[in-house]
């Protein structure tokens, strides 16, 4: 990805003015970060699993259901990141 030359700089709000660094994205399409959180949601679970007697006797059991939920969003996430990617490289490639 390239970085046109009208792109602003700086922008003004009130009396303040906040300079824009001209550096590209690092990660445009998402899956990355989406499977470190999955990853992140699964080490979590597995974390927890050894403590299930202590979060049952403090009514926490929801954290481990949380954590699972978690991982299978990501594993979804993961999924639709890879297909949008699919698709706009496919987009691309046609122009």
């Amino acid at each position: 990805m390239e970085l046109r030359d009208d792109q602003p700089t700086q922008h003004e709000f009130g009396n303040r003015t906040y300079l824009i660094a001209p550096v590209e994205p690092l990660d445009v399409d998402g899956v990355r970060t989406v499977q470190v959180g999955t990853l992140l949601f699964l080490v979590a679970f597995v974390g927890l699993l050894p403590f299930y007697g202590r979060l049952e006797e403090d009514n926490r059991t929801w954290l481990l259901w949380m954590c699972l939920t978690g991982v299978g969003l990501g594993l979804l996430g993961t999924e639709y990141c890879k297909r949008r990617r699919q698709v706009r490289a496919a987009r691309d490639h046609d122009e």
